[in-house]
């Protein structure tokens, strides 16, 4: 069976895949192991029933994909918001809405977006019983927060020294004005526009 190569932009570059099956298919999700990419599913892929959409991302850094910028560390919180931004990419392309396979992490975070989890060789999910929620919530509430700014996120806006202080001062009430102006002194770039 074929296998096309996709592209989901992200904002250091693309994560890179490989699909394989009907665009409208129901979605499959496959994600490599350590150090492995997509290409880890090429002879597995032919044996699965036909008629779904299965997508094998390159993690970054990973096969295909672009690098995280140099100095970035590879936290498993990064992928996992990888895997939400293909997840959302394969939604635009027409694949039935959030149903994805694979990923012990994902499945944990965003259960509601997962019908089955099927694991390959997983040392799985190593946390206190009692930690579990609390962690849940944070790393949850991280990864949404980074993902609805880069939606919202607009060209900067040219203000006048006076309007970026009051600015900086209702954002950090703790701030005297003659605080804030040494902060904008470094903090602030002058452009022609303001």
């Amino acid at each position: 069976d074929m296998s096309s190569e996709v592209k989901f932009p992200v904002p250091w570059g693309h994560v890179a895949a490989k699909a394989w099956g009907p665009a409208q298919g129901h979605p499959v999700l496959c994600l490599h192991g350590w150090l492995d990419n997509a290409n880890t599913f090429d002879r597995l892929i032919p044996l699965l029933p036909a008629g779904h959409r299965y997508v094998a991302m390159d993690f970054s850094g990973h096969g295909l994909s672009s690098h995280r910028p140099a100095g970035s560390l590879y936290h498993f919180l990064d992928y996992v918001s990888e895997v939400r931004r293909v997840a959302a990419g394969e939604q635009l392309k027409g694949a039935p809405r959030g149903r994805l396979h694979k990923g012990c992490h994902f499945c944990l975070l965003y259960p509601e977006m997962v019908d089955k989890l099927i694991l390959l060789e997983s040392i799985g999910f190593l946390l206190a019983p009692e930690d579990i929620e609390e962690w849940l919530n944070s790393k949850r509430m991280m990864i949404d927060n980074l993902l609805s700014l880069e939606v919202k996120q607009q060209p900067p806006k040219a203000r006048s020294p006076e309007a970026a202080l009051q600015r900086l001062l209702e954002a950090n009430t703790h701030l005297t004005a003659r605080g804030g102006e040494v902060l904008l002194q470094r903090g602030a770039t002058v452009t022609p526009a303001g």
